[in-house]
Formats: structure tokens, sequence, C-alpha cells
């Protein structure tokens, strides 16, 4: 798709000295390694809510971890307001670039999503804090995929926000199309084997709705497949979901595999499970039994290429 998923992302995190100390936090995976695949929209909450560099440094305060205030760390000033209005803005801004997610920075009392220090009021911090236009940016956008910088570096969670990244996409492509039950139900089936391998249940009712596409309102039936399509993704596939998907996959092939072949297919799907080779392998041979056997309907499944193969995602899971 080239540089068409565009995504939020801290500042700092692109290389920009914009830290209280004149310092960045440059994350080379996200400039080095996927910056070729995403658009990145640079965002500081410090500096745009009118924050000189350098300046103190901020914490979050207050005996609720849920409604903390962000003050200065040694003068105390008080700067909750001024980030929330300015905050408000910059959310209607974002709002008209279609982003498809959003990078922030670990444990900043501004951009860190989760376990951020809250320090009470006799100084004792609490690691359950989230800094305050992290908050405001997952209340406004509840269903985008975020992440922070440090999380993706787990191969895991990695893997699993680049493809909701490409699905997120994939859906917007898909709406630009048209909200029409048949762009609806091509978007599901290409996305079948993805999403059973995170979440079979939700797969299922999914399914259920789109088959009651023509009973609703479009866009209820549009904004509940998404609402279902988010939680779905949200969710970590495991090796037992996987190989329940291999297995499916292999069924296709039945009548085409000679003996010798199919022992061999099974072999390295047990490998897999066993843990002794990543996904990419067994994935490797099903897609080229797809190529070999022109199998049209796998050759469609986003679940056997969710991202550019050159990110080597697969690799490591």
């Amino acid at each position: 798709m080239g540089k068409t998923i565009r995504v939020g992302v801290s500042a700092c995190l692109l290389g920009e000295p914009v830290r209280y100390d004149g310092s960045h936090k440059r994350s080379r995976l996200l400039t080095d390694i996927l910056a070729p695949y995403l658009e990145y929209v640079p965002v500081c909450p410090e500096v745009g809510c009118g924050m000189p560099v350098p300046r103190e440094a901020l914490r979050l305060t207050g005996n609720n971890p849920n409604m903390p205030r962000l003050e200065t760390r040694t003068t105390h000033i008080d700067y909750t307001e001024q980030m929330q209005r300015w905050g408000n803005r910059e959310l209607e801004r974002l709002a008209t670039l279609d982003l498809c997610g959003f990078i922030f920075t670990p444990k900043s009392p501004s951009s860190g999503m989760e376990r951020v220090k809250v320090y009470n009021d006799k100084g004792v911090p609490v690691a359950k804090g989230v800094g305050i236009f992290a908050r405001m940016f997952m209340d406004r956008f509840p269903l985008l995929p975020v992440e922070d910088s440090g999380r993706l570096y787990d191969p895991g969670l990695r893997e699993n926000f680049i493809r909701r990244l490409f699905v997120m996409k994939r859906w917007r492509s898909m709406l630009e199309a048209g909200k029409t039950t048949g762009n609806l139900v091509a978007f599901h089936t290409r996305h079948k084997y993805m999403i059973m391998s995170q979440h079979l249940r939700g797969y299922k009712d999914m399914g259920r709705l789109v088959a009651r596409g023509s009973e609703l309102e479009t866009d209820v039936l549009f904004d509940s497949y998404f609402a279902m399509l988010t939680k779905a993704l949200s969710l970590k596939t495991t090796v037992n979901k996987n190989v329940n998907v291999l297995m499916h996959l292999m069924g296709y092939f039945k009548r085409d595999l000679l003996p010798d072949a199919k022992q061999e297919l099974l072999e390295i799907i047990a490998r897999y499970q066993s843990g002794h080779v990543p996904l990419i392998v067994p994935i490797t041979m099903v897609n080229h039994y797809v190529r070999l056997y022109r199998q049209k309907y796998l050759e469609e499944q986003w679940y056997l290429h969710p991202h550019p193969v050159e990110l080597q995602l697969l690799n490591h899971v």
C-alpha cells in the first residue's frame, strides 16, 4: 500500500528534540524498520500546549490514579487545564486525518498509555496512571489500535499491532469504496481466517451479523461490525488458535496432496505447535500449495499475508 497507513506518534520517538531536557527517545524500530510502510503524524502534547524546550519535568499527581493532575516536579505548577484545552483542539485536528492508530511514549505523564506513575499527596508513586493526552486520545478514539513504543519490542505485541494497522487501512479503503452489504461481505470473507485465529466466537458472531445485513440500517450494520472486529483483533492469537486455522487451511488440499506431502505439512504444523519453528514456516508451505493448486479462495485470505513479508513479523511468533 506504500505510505498510506497514517499513524499518530509521539514526536520524541521520531528523534525530534522535544523532551523536557531537549533530548529525544528515537525508536529505530519506528524510524528505520516501520517507516517505509507508515506515514507518521508527530505529536508532542507538552510542546503543543505551549511549554518551552527545555522545561521543568512533569509528573502526574493525586490520590485517584484515574483522575490525576499534571504538575511540574519541583515548582508544582499545574498544567492540567492547559493540556486539556490544547488536547481538545488537537483531537479535532487528528479526527480529520483518518489515523489508523497511535504509538505513545512509555511512562510519559502526557503520552503514556499505561502504568504511568501517579504521586499521591505523600509523594508516593503508584504506577497505575495514564498520560493526560493519551487518555483523551483513547477516550475520543476507543476503537483505534494504540501501543507504546516499549511494548512494540515484544514480538507478539508488535505483530498484533501492525496487523491491526493494516486491517484498519483495509477497512478505511472499503468504506471509501462504499458502505454496501456486498463490500462488507467481501471484507469479512477475506479476513475469515485472520479473525478465527484471534477470536473464533467473535468470527461466528460477526458472520451472523453480516447475514442479517439486509435487516439493519447501514450505519448500524457497519458500526456494529467494526466494534466486533476491533474487539476480536485486539485479542492476542495463540499457538493453538493458529494450529486450528492451519488445519482448516490444510483441508482445502485433501484431494490434491499426496500422502507424503500431507504428512510433511502435518509434521511442520506439529513443529510449530511444539515451538521448534515460527509461524512463517507452515504459512509459507500453505502459500506454496495455494499457488501450486490455484486455490483462489485461500489466495485472497489476509491471514496468509497480513503485512509485508519484509517486516519479518511472523518470523518471531
